[in-house]
């Protein structure tokens, strides 16, 4: 199983819960994809673009149930970021958890593995 991660606004998330399908935040919208990263990514991810936001939820997502609409794609640096071109089923979600800001200012992130 190769799992990807969405780090997304609760409210966003509890908007895709009732819908049962997640047609992304608006710079996913804007894009004409969704973004993801994998789980060497998502770090980097919340620190360049949701460094400070509270009330964020990270999602696991198994990717392997996401078919040919997801593409793995050049990104920050070259490097290759997961993009889905439809909306999430929410059934591939594997796990929703809480990011919160730590002491420090940076999201403190879950196990990964679990």
């Amino acid at each position: 199983m190769h799992i990807i991660y969405k780090i997304c606004p609760e409210s966003l998330w509890r908007e895709a819960e009732s819908a049962h399908s997640f047609d992304g935040a608006p710079i996913d919208i804007q894009d004409g994809y969704l973004h993801f990263s994998t789980a060497g990514q998502v770090r980097e991810t919340a620190d360049r673009h949701f460094a400070g936001l509270r009330d964020l939820l990270l999602i696991a997502i198994d990717a392997d149930k996401l078919g040919p609409a997801l593409r793995y794609e050049p990104s920050r640096g070259g490097d290759l970021f997961p993009h889905l071109y439809a909306p999430l089923a929410l059934s591939a979600v594997l796990w929703v958890k809480p990011l919160p800001i730590g002491q420090d200012g940076r999201h403190v992130f879950p196990d990964l593995d679990s």
